[in-house]
């Protein structure tokens, strides 16, 4: 079982590294977890590439929360017009109901 990030209804860890696989959802969505956004902005490495022990990490963002924003930035990735993506923000109130959703739904007992 893994992560799918999809910002904008784009697969975000697909279209940032061809191969990559999303970390496990009980890891990164858990309370606390690194995807939770603090005001020191700090690197989240959310898929690999890889299996096992020996997976290399292979997506990286940086998230942050500014205010009741909640940034990602570090990222290059295409957009569905081929433009590049460099961060995107959410609202922090919407961002962390979707991560505690998701947390109940796939991550719970993992």
């Amino acid at each position: 079982m893994h992560t799918y990030l999809f910002v904008d209804g784009l697969d975000l860890i697909a279209r940032t590294h061809d191969g990559a696989t999303g970390g496990h959802p009980g890891r990164l969505l858990g309370p606390a977890g690194p995807l939770y956004p603090t005001d020191q902005a700090r690197q989240v490495h959310v898929a690999t590439h890889g299996q096992g022990p020996d997976a290399a990490p292979a997506v990286g963002i940086r998230i942050r929360l500014r205010g009741r924003t909640v940034v990602w930035d570090g990222l290059m990735y295409p957009d569905a017009r081929d433009r590049i993506i460099e961060e995107v923000r959410f609202d922090a109130a919407q961002y962390l109901a979707e991560i505690e959703r998701a947390y109940t739904r796939w991550g719970r007992g993992t």
